[in-house]
């Protein structure tokens, strides 16, 4: 049996089995990439040293406490029973009490303190604590969190210049170039891990904007949030997902890319959360994929204004072309809200054009 996990690692309660199903992933709006700068080949060595040397000192470590509730399993997983994780484990169970404490991954995207992670790793976090691999420890203020995206910015205060990663462009990364992920598996601390991008556009079914990096670079509970890097040593993904039958790695994980993150961290950064737009409209795809069906439009929704109709078949949102309905919900999802967008349906086999006023996106759609 598959199962998805998040990839954050619970230190004092259950660990990745625990996890659950992840958080639906969005393409928000467009912005600008910095030019991707020429993929770096594996030195004469073999070794990975010089790459890991430049960008591991700006990956952090994340340990969150939450308060207990009724639901919280406070036991070890079978995957730590027997090993010498165990006893360090049974002791800080010992040593919270009540505390529920989780350990994630992060990376400082600017020399001000600012770090972008998953969003389940600090979502409805009481503390949120940040180690650096020098050993200095911040609290953080959390800035903004996307559930949609499973995206999160978070913010510590230092009167030092402190190391920082920059974004590589994951629309150049192609399935077999050389990976390097990193982050905090098992609450351990700073690893790093070797392979290659497996597979492009993947599709997990936990909703209608999936699209991962598939990777084989080990990632296990406690990776989450943390960077995927070229050997360029730019970030081109956030690892965020596993799929284990145990909740330990098995060599199929999944990280976000960069070309979905920088938009959403943008945003995040700026006003602390995102504005979706929204059609307001029921979709399916169409057997010869060349549109997206209308299968039942919302009362008084944006959709239904427009003028639009059960049976439409929308094949062009602008000029850009529409194929299937998952590619229609991402653009909807990254139209401003309250803009206008022409919509070119199929209506009885006849061409027709609606101008949509996009709205707001409702919390219930996520």
């Amino acid at each position: 049996m598959k199962l998805f996990l998040r990839c954050s690692a619970v230190c004092l309660a259950t660990l990745a089995v625990s996890a659950g199903w992840i958080t639906l992933r969005a393409r928000a709006q467009p912005t600008y990439i910095p030019p991707a700068q020429p993929i770096v080949q594996p030195p004469g060595t073999g070794s990975f040293a010089p790459l890991v040397k430049k960008v591991v000192p700006a990956v952090v470590n994340i340990a969150v406490t939450r308060g207990s509730d009724s639901s919280a399993q406070k036991k070890l997983p079978s995957t730590i029973k027997g090993t010498p994780l165990e006893h360090r484990l049974r002791e800080r169970m010992r040593k919270h009490g009540n505390n529920i404490l989780e350990a994630g991954s992060g990376f400082i995207l600017d020399p001000s303190g600012l770090i972008v992670t998953n969003g389940h790793v600090v979502d409805d976090a009481d503390t949120i604590t940040v180690s650096l691999l020098n050993g200095n420890e911040y609290t953080a203020r959390l800035v903004g969190i996307d559930k949609l995206t499973d995206i999160a910015v978070i913010k510590i205060e230092t009167q030092h210049t402190l190391p920082y990663l920059e974004w590589g462009d994951s629309r150049q990364v192609q399935v077999g170039d050389w990976i390097l992920a990193a982050g905090n598996p098992f609450g351990l601390g700073s690893s790093v891990t070797a392979g290659i991008v497996s597979a492009r556009g993947r599709d997990i079914g936990t909703g209608p904007f999936d699209d991962f990096l598939q990777l084989d670079a080990p990632i296990n509970p406690g990776n989450s949030g943390g960077p995927t890097f070229n050997l360029a040593g730019q970030v081109i993904a956030l690892n965020t997902a596993i799929v284990s039958p145990t909740g330990g790695s098995v060599g199929i994980g999944f990280s976000i890319p960069s070309e979905i993150v920088i938009p959403v961290v943008e945003a995040l950064r700026r006003y602390g959360h995102i504005d979706r737009g929204w059609m307001g409209a029921t979709l399916e795809d169409t057997p010869s994929r060349d549109g997206a069906k209308v299968v039942e439009v919302d009362r008084n929704g944006p959709a239904a204004k427009s003028g639009m109709l059960r049976g439409d078949i929308i094949t062009k949102i602008n000029k850009d072309s529409i194929s299937s309905a998952r590619i229609l919900i991402r653009a909807i999802a990254a139209a401003q809200p309250n803009t206008d967008v022409q919509i070119s349906v199929t209506r009885r086999n006849k061409p027709v054009i609606l101008t949509l006023h996009v709205g707001h996106r409702p919390v219930s759609e996520d």
